[in-house]
């Protein structure tokens, strides 16, 4: 029984002394190496599971002013997480749709705040698949404000102006791709 032991002992420790001295390069970053380095869960890399919902945004060329908007407010991390959030996440052309000069100046640092308040607007904790979603529906947002959902025909909106063009699953919930920025109604005093 001793006999065995070592033998198994053995074939364990060379085992593992070959997988440490191999030369393939790591095809990821662990989420502890990230720690390490003080990055966030957006600096591992993992080719080979499915996208996150940030990943999802930051491989559309339709969407790199939100990934833009994402990094000015210091989102990508926390969006980057297990989640689960269900994103509504506007178009380049949505946000060229505000007043000009809006996006280059929630994107000043001194704006951080509000643009983090109307990034945060879009983000719903929680997966709301297309079937879950009804017409009245009111869900509370990341920022403690609330989106009111209409369905008619099939056709989904929210806040009654923002069309949803399209609805991608990802690893850590879902993207709603929509046509207007949703903006918070302002705070009540």
């Amino acid at each position: 029984m001793k006999r065995e032991f070592k033998i198994i002992f053995t074939a364990a420790i060379l085992t593992l002394a070959v997988s440490c001295n191999s030369n393939e390069e790591p095809k990821t970053v662990s989420p502890e190496t990230a720690a390490n380095t003080g990055a966030g869960q957006s600096a591992v890399q993992d080719d080979q599971s499915a996208k996150n919902v940030v990943q999802v945004a930051v491989g559309s060329k339709d969407h790199t002013t939100l990934v833009t908007a994402l990094k000015a407010a210091d989102l990508v991390d926390a969006l980057s997480n297990a989640g689960p959030f269900t994103v509504f996440a506007p178009t380049n052309a949505a946000f060229d749709k505000l007043p000009a000069g809006t996006v280059d100046g929630l994107l000043k640092p001194e704006k951080k705040d509000a643009l983090t308040d109307i990034l945060q607007y879009h983000v719903s904790v929680g997966v709301f698949k297309e079937d879950m979603l009804q017409d009245g529906q009111v869900i509370g947002q990341v920022n403690g404000g609330n989106i009111s959902i209409s369905k008619k025909d099939g056709k989904i909106m929210v806040n009654g102006t923002a069309n949803v063009i399209a609805a991608i699953p990802a690893s850590n919930g879902i993207v709603y791709v929509i046509d207007q920025v949703l903006l918070p109604p302002p705070a009540q005093k």
